[in-house]
């Protein structure tokens, strides 16, 4: 690594650390954890996601593509069916990526150009891996959990160049693309690693992230990981290569 790649590298992570410049939208996103961890009552979830109508209706219609590939033919018909058929361990990761997704078509160009490449892709793949449960009837995977795990495919990659974006933004000197570049194609474990952290996304879908990429293994045959890892290999997106 370069003198430049590694003050590059020491300040992206600083950026990563500080989830309110990664992240938009906290109004909504701390009181949804904060909700969620409580355990109690459904009513005060959906009260929160109701609260943006913008929120509530990505998730109604997150909640219904996916549905729309499995053997689940009953569409939900309202947000709050939706919700309570998501489980909130999905409704939480739904929301981030929605707030992550506002913040990111944000960022000037040329940064919001590339960011968007890679948002485009993550969409792809969850289009990929729910469609791909049609042909497997005998595992028994949740398709939300399968699509949230999906968009998060090259998570790595959209924060770090999210927070290149905001170091130059700030620098007295604007850094080339071709040092986050590097970095990304370098340093994407360690990146993407402490991005999950730092942002302090559930347990099981950084495990399951890992599995998908090769990082971990298990005899888990329902795991979504698994499912996913079959899909990043054939497009040559794996962290750890098979």
């Amino acid at each position: 690594m370069t003198d430049l790649e590694q003050q590059v590298f020491t300040q992206v992570r600083a950026i990563i650390a500080n989830e309110e410049q990664v992240i938009g939208r906290r109004g909504i996103l701390i009181p949804l954890k904060k909700a969620i961890l409580a355990q109690g009552d459904i009513r005060n979830v959906i009260d929160i996601i109701s609260s943006d109508p913008a929120l509530a209706a990505h998730m109604l219609m997150r909640s219904n593509a996916a549905q729309a590939s499995t053997v689940v033919s009953a569409k939900s018909r309202t947000v709050k069916d939706a919700l309570i058929r998501l489980g909130e361990v999905n409704i939480y990761r739904y929301a981030f990526m929605f707030y992550l997704k506002e913040r990111l078509d944000e960022l000037p160009q040329p940064y919001k150009k590339l960011v968007q490449g890679y948002w485009k892709l993550t969409e792809n793949i969850a289009v990929e891996a729910v469609d791909s449960l049609v042909t497997m009837p005998s595992v028994e995977v949740d398709a939300d959990e399968l699509q949230t795990l999906a968009l998060f495919s090259v998570f790595g990659q959209i924060i770090a160049l999210t927070a290149f974006a905001y170091l130059n933004a700030k620098a007295g000197e604007t850094f080339p693309l071709s040092v986050i570049k590097s970095l990304i194609d370098n340093q994407q474990q360690t990146l993407t690693i402490e991005a999950f952290e730092a942002l302090e996304l559930d347990e099981d879908l950084r495990l399951e992230f890992m599995i998908a990429h090769n990082l971990r293994q298990t005899r888990n045959p329902q795991s979504p990981g698994l499912i996913l890892r079959r899909i990043l290999s054939s497009r040559g997106l794996l962290l750890n290569p098979l």
